[in-house]
Order: structure tokens, then sequence, then C-alpha cells
């Protein structure tokens, strides 16, 4: 069965709660909840991880490093962690950047990622939708080099 891992980063456990009015009011558990619902639709599995440094998000990447794809929202990392970009590129999953607010639209520091010129593409300011989009489009990307590798 073909595996999409969810990894969230610093903060995004408070969801639901924390600054509403950027990040709205649905919860990681509920995203993590939906994210699931549309993978397993598919037949895919999704291992969904959070934590609020970049050491333990690379561990858990490195342990799951043969998952088929990646739906990854770095949080604050986005902006600072050469470590966690380091950890993508080397365990070579496929990824989408994933982010609830359009940091475009935020303060000027938010404005640079250290991921989306790695990143297949980046779902931005879409809010919880944006990671139903991602998870749509990672059924998608596996079906699609599925039915390539049976050509």
């Amino acid at each position: 069965m073909p595996t999409v891992l969810l990894l969230n980063g610093p903060n995004l456990n408070l969801l639901g709660s924390r600054e509403p009015d950027i990040y709205g009011s649905t919860t990681l558990r509920e995203i993590e909840e939906l994210v699931t619902t549309e993978l397993n639709e598919s037949s895919i599995k999704c291992e969904s991880f959070q934590a609020n440094s970049d050491g333990e998000m690379i561990d858990w990447l490195h342990q799951n490093r043969d998952a088929d794809f990646l739906l990854l929202n770095p949080g604050a990392l986005t902006h600072t962690s050469v470590s966690l970009r380091d950890a993508v590129l080397g365990v070579g999953i496929p990824f989408l950047e994933i982010h609830l607010s359009n940091v475009h639209q935020r303060e000027e520091f938010r404005h640079h990622s250290f991921f989306s010129d790695i990143a297949i593409g980046a779902l931005v300011g879409l809010g919880v939708k944006g990671y139903l989009l991602a998870a749509q489009f990672a059924v998608d990307y596996i079906e699609q080099k599925g039915s390539a590798s049976t050509s």
C-alpha cells in the first residue's frame, strides 16, 4: 500500500486556538483526519507527525524515508531551517509545501521559503482546503507513477 507522510512543524499543534483570524478554527487533529480520509479513499496510507523542533521532524523523516509522497507544512521553519531542507532533499521523497495563510501577504521575513524551490509545488493561503488539494494531488501523483511503472 502506498504511503503519504503528513508532516507539520512548530506551533501547528495549537491550530484551532492559535490566532484563528489567521489560521482558522480547525484543529491539527481534524486536518489529519480529513487528509487521512481523503487518502484512504484511494487505498493510500497516511502517516502524520507534528513536532516543535526541526530535529524531531528530521528524525521522523529519516525513519519514514520509504514513503511515496510528503505533504509538508514546515511552519516557521520554512524561513529558517536549512537542516530540515537538507533532510527533505536527503530522503528524496517528492513533496508539496503547504501553508494555511498566504505567507506572501504577511511579514517580509515570511516571504522566503527554504522549501519552495525543491518542492513539486506550494499551496499557500487556502486554509484547510490547501491540505485537501495537496492530498488529492498526492493521489494523482502516486497513481500516475504507478501506471507509468506498469507501462
